[in-house]
């Protein structure tokens, strides 16, 4: 080859670049990024809802002939009261307002505080009066029409948490009436309601809480929709 070639070659070379083809660059390595999840605070809810007013409605009932209603102190207060203000503050990112109920326990158990004095005002020597009772009427009927309101807002959810605050309803509204008019038997009745709304609370915790992922499926219980949500 001749110097002419040879240079010519070079000088045509100079600004080329031979890159190989043969393998492609690795792509830059990508970190996977983190997904948090969150459990339902909706069981717990339930579960303290229907404990307050399970062990409510036993006392009413004067089972284990027990009479003296301070032991629905410890729930209303410590595990209802509590839990269910904690689920709602949690809920309200949901979208629901069940912290409601967590008031309805604070409050219910303020009743037999001695500390806050309600019973007092109303009791001479003591003892209780008819005002008493009847106040007690009203702040049942208050928190009846409260919870019939929930039980409009919730019939598209699903039956069991229909059920609780429909019995839930019954059973407020039939206390009210024994407080008004001291008929032992709807106090009977109240009580008797007021165990199938605990029940329908445990069943809609239940649902919520027994999954495939966390026990076998022949103790799984379904939700029990009323209704699809794209209706």
């Amino acid at each position: 080859m001749s110097s002419n070639s040879v240079e010519k070659e070079t000088r045509d070379n100079y600004y080329v670049q031979t890159v190989s083809m043969d393998h492609a660059p690795p792509p830059p390595p990508q970190m996977t990024p983190y997904q948090r999840t969150y459990a339902n605070p909706a069981p717990l809810g339930m579960l303290a809802y229907g404990t307050v007013i399970l062990c409510s409605s036993v006392l009413t009932l004067g089972a284990g002939n027990v009479h003296t209603p301070n032991l629905v102190l410890v729930f209303a207060c410590f595990y209802g009261g509590i839990s269910q203000t904690l689920v709602g503050m949690w809920e309200m990112f949901l979208g629901t307002v069940f912290t409601t109920y967590g008031g309805f326990n604070f409050s219910y158990g303020a009743l037999y505080l001695p500390q806050i004095g309600i019973a007092a005002a109303y009791s001479v020597d003591g003892v209780p009066t008819e005002e008493f009772y009847h106040a007690i009427g009203i702040y049942l009927s208050i928190w009846c029409l409260i919870t019939f309101l929930f039980a409009l807002g919730a019939l598209r959810t699903t039956l069991p948490i229909v059920c609780t605050l429909g019995f839930t309803v019954v059973s407020l509204g039939f206390l009210a009436g024994n407080a008004f008019t001291g008929n032992t038997h709807l106090a009977t009745a109240g009580g008797a309601f007021g165990v199938i709304a605990a029940f329908g609370a445990y069943y809609g915790t239940m649902s919520m809480f027994w999954t495939q992922t966390t026990t076998f499926s022949f103790i799984h219980l379904p939700p029990l929709v009323t209704a699809p949500s794209n209706v």
